[in-house]
């Protein structure tokens, strides 16, 4: 058996010869990830922009560069005014944040919505829409040149998105994974899979490898619903927020059968169209208001399409329970039966047998920093 640093550094290295460029190290990405707000893959497409070397003072260069444009272009929610001030004071300026575009079809223009800015209606040109359609569902992060242009009796807002690059994946060249995968064995690729996700795989057995990889499936597979209830603190919702640009996390709470499935008075599809996993966190508090909303999602989770007004819909979301058991598994075997913690509407074995997998959570360990990867 070789030594965990030997393989660590095989690992590393062979990595950095087969996906060049596509390498980051998770060290800097909790460096800066103390400091700013941002989606881990965000932070990491700039790491990979800046720091993809194995060259200590290039990092260094990178590192520092990834500081600077975080602390003078990430829009902080409570910074917001101070920003919008800067584009008007300066005419035009660079930021980071995250980009919603909606058709306005009584000016004919496209207009965007800034999340941290908290700025409406601002215009955007058509080119980047064709360019990036995931503008319209939901939202990129992205670095974009905010101008600002006001003249008497405006219709619109002042605020004009210029210029914009996203800043994740915009595309994916799969048969450039594929060829990278043949030079690992399954074992390295596994440990490449976890350590992607920011989890040091020598801290784990192979059971509770395989539970963490059960997490990623959805991310991969269409119509694939899975449930993981378990203790506190074991990390259940953080792969679908922090991630991947492509699942969205509904924190606990009521729903709507127009937010989730389709807008019957606005003709679009809600979240099962927009992205690839919708998750929901604390199943104990998912509630709809609709009345018909969990016979809805029972459709859609067994056939992947649901009927509104007149029309069958297809989407291929794929869907997540994560939630809490706060006593101990025999127990809670012993008085009542694994699923307990999900709300009493959705209590019926139909809609459980929906379910693909159910990753049980009490067997994964509670994070401990050590299980962070560098």
């Amino acid at each position: 058996m070789t030594s965990e640093s030997t393989i660590d550094t095989g690992l590393d290295d062979l990595l950095n010869r087969h996906f060049t460029g596509r390498v980051v190290r998770k060290d800097l990405t909790k460096l800066v990830k103390e400091g700013a707000n941002v989606p881990v893959y965000v932070l990491e497409y700039l790491l990979g922009s800046h720091c993809a070397s194995n060259d200590e003072q290039t990092i260094q260069d990178g590192l520092q560069t990834v500081k600077r444009i975080l602390s003078e272009n990430y829009v902080r929610p409570d910074e917001a005014e101070k920003v919008k001030s800067m584009i008007r004071e300066r005419g035009s300026y660079k930021i980071i944040d995250k980009v919603t575009v909606t058709l306005n079809e009584r000016r004919d223009v496209y207009e965007a919505q800034l999340l941290n800015l908290g700025v409406k209606g601002a215009e955007i040109p058509t080119s980047f829409i064709k360019k990036y359609e995931k503008l319209l569902a939901g939202g990129i992060w992205s670095i974009i040149t905010m101008q600002y242009f006001f003249e008497e009796g405006q219709k619109g807002s002042p605020f004009i998105a210029e210029d914009l690059k996203p800043i994740q994946m915009p595309g994916m060249d799969m048969e450039e994974v594929f060829e990278g995968r043949r030079r690992f064995t399954e074992e390295q690729w596994i440990d490449v899979l976890l350590r992607s996700c920011g989890f040091e795989p020598t801290h784990f057995e192979e059971r509770v490898k395989w539970h963490l990889l059960c997490r990623m499936v959805p991310l991969v597979e269409n119509n694939f619903n899975v449930c993981e209830l378990g203790p506190r603190g074991t990390g259940k919702s953080h792969i679908y927020k922090e991630i991947s640009p492509n699942s969205i996390l509904i924190s606990g709470g009521q729903t709507t059968v127009a937010n989730l499935f389709y807008n019957l008075a606005r003709r679009t599809i809600g979240l099962v169209g927009l992205w690839d996993v919708v998750a929901f966190d604390e199943v104990a508090g998912i509630s709809f208001k609709d009345k018909d909303g969990v016979q809805i999602m029972k459709d859609y989770m067994a056939s992947g399409s649901f009927a509104r007004g007149r029309d069958s819909i297809s989407a291929s979301a794929s869907m997540v329970f994560v939630g809490n058991i706060n006593q101990p598994v025999d127990t809670l075997v012993k008085t009542s039966h694994l699923l307990a913690p999900f709300p009493e509407t959705m209590i019926d074995s139909a809609f459980f047998d929906r379910f693909h997998a159910y990753i049980p959570g009490w067997e994964i360990p509670k994070m401990r920093p050590e299980f962070f990867t560098n």
